[in-house]
């Protein structure tokens, strides 16, 4: 398999795009910082240029006001569990994924994973088979899947269901790696696992993340030296950092080469915690991420996980014994969240919502930055930092 996502963004998105069109008066962030002395030139799928302002080849193409708003790669979620009223487990679809992008969109997502947390091999059969044809239809946003568990430690699985953790057998790995036109990324614990078959899946192309772990220290050092390239929503469902044995924690904060996926939500970790964390890792791997379920972008908070209720309740999601049941942030409310809870300037926000988890799937030759040669997915957002328009592949969705 490959680790790349297609690019194409089908053919029936394409048909009513001018060839090229300028976006002007925006705050656009660049490599070097925001800038607002500048036009992006989007050409089809893709930028094709940054110009001065005054640039004369400007004034020969359709021109997009971006209204003085700040103007930021498209955001790139790794782990969307749901959304629009749809949860991906219970309607492993093509249309179930076109449902969840568009709830996400309208909240500045413009790449996804639609994640699969622990379940059945059929349904994991059927939501792999799912993501491929979504990504071969050209729906919008779709980058590959998230496969979050089966292969997961009892004693930190949350609200993953006892009944389907598992050791994959070389059938099953075959199957958890057999998306062939996306990005398969894999959560695991590797203390579970055998080191062989965690080879064995980063052979495969899949990328691995540590997450639901009981392991010890050693254990999760093992499974980086094997290959693992990150980690799944620091600090929950993995083993404490503590005096004398560091956990899964103190693997990802000491590691410098692996990424880790945060929620900022002020409920799934206390901000101290993420402070920490960012200073402890390496500048650009820490990324932001949602966990969202199905009343992100959905008027009802309610929905079912394992055929058992699960609301939103004072902002957090939890199933009827406590535990929380993913999240429902979004990725515009996590930027925000980072700015004020964390106190990082909205460009660090942003990066850590398009360019950091772009580097972590392999993708940011491609995607993650405003740039040319880079694919047209962007994000606007006003002066309160809400989502006034998002571009996926060239085209313009406004979301005032």
């Amino acid at each position: 398999m490959r680790t790349t996502a297609r690019l194409a963004a089908g053919p029936h998105t394409r048909q009513n795009t001018p060839m090229t069109i300028a976006l002007l008066n925006g705050n656009v962030l660049t490599d070097t910082g925001f800038r607002e002395d500048v036009a992006v030139l989007l050409e089809s799928e893709q930028i094709s240029a940054i110009l001065p302002r005054d640039d004369p080849r400007i004034a020969s193409v359709p021109h997009h006001d971006l209204g003085g708003n700040s103007l930021l790669p498209g955001f790139i979620d790794v782990q969307v569990n749901g959304g629009g009223g749809v949860l991906f487990n219970n309607t492993p679809t093509i249309a179930a994924i076109q449902r969840i992008g568009q709830a996400h969109r309208r909240l500045g997502t413009t790449g996804f994973l639609p994640t699969l947390i622990s379940d059945d091999r059929e349904t994991m059969r059927q939501a792999i088979a799912a993501v491929s044809q979504a990504i071969a239809a050209g729906i919008p946003g779709v980058l590959g899947i998230h496969l979050e568990g089966p292969y997961i430690a009892a004693a930190r699985k949350g609200t993953h269901h006892a009944n389907h953790l598992r050791i994959p057998d070389t059938e099953e790995i075959a199957l958890a790696t057999s998306l062939d036109n996306g990005v398969t990324l894999l959560t695991l614990a590797p203390e579970c696992v055998p080191i062989t078959a965690i080879r064995s899946i980063i052979a495969r192309g899949a990328i691995i993340a540590a997450g639901h772990t009981d392991g010890s220290y050693a254990e999760i050092r093992a499974g980086l030296d094997a290959g693992i390239r990150g980690f799944t929503h620091l600090y929950n469902a993995m083993s404490p950092l503590q005096g004398r044995e560091p956990g899964a924690v103190g693997a990802a904060l000491q590691d410098r080469d692996s990424w880790c996926g945060i929620i900022v939500d002020g409920i799934h970790v206390h901000p101290a915690s993420l402070q920490v964390a960012l200073a402890a890792k390496a500048p650009g791997k820490l990324f932001l991420v949602t966990d969202a379920m199905p009343p992100v972008g959905a008027e009802s908070p309610d929905f079912t996980l394992y055929s058992e209720p699960v609301s939103v309740r004072d902002g957090a999601i939890r199933n009827r014994d406590g535990t929380l049941a993913g999240s429902a942030l979004d990725m515009a409310s996590a930027v925000r969240n980072t700015v004020s809870l964390l106190g990082l300037p909205l460009a660090e926000a942003a990066r850590m919502a398009s360019t950091w988890p772009a580097q972590f799937l392999g993708i940011d030759a491609t995607h993650g930055r405003i740039a040319p040669g880079y694919r047209a997915d962007l994000v606007s957002l006003d002066a309160a930092m809400q989502v006034t328009d998002t571009w996926i592949a060239g085209q313009r969705a406004n979301h005032e």
